[in-house]
């Protein structure tokens, strides 16, 4: 499959914390967790896995940006 997102982030799945609808699934990027909120049905589709090969794809129209002021 090829997707127009340019940020596509190959990374190692760390975890997965179902809920009612939706997971938290964490993926670690070379020491920088990156966490993705989707639907349980998603997570099983795509057959998730601690310790799975997964990509963070990135797809956004705004960055916000903050400081510790």
């Amino acid at each position: 499959m090829k997707l127009s997102a340019r940020n596509q982030i190959k990374g190692k799945i760390t975890n997965i914390t179902k809920g009612a609808t939706t997971s938290h699934v964490s993926i670690d990027v070379g020491g920088t967790t990156i966490m993705a909120a989707i639907t349980n049905e998603a997570v099983a589709d795509l057959k998730l896995a601690v310790g799975e090969t997964a990509y963070a794809v990135i797809k956004a129209s705004d960055v916000m940006v903050g400081t510790d002021d």
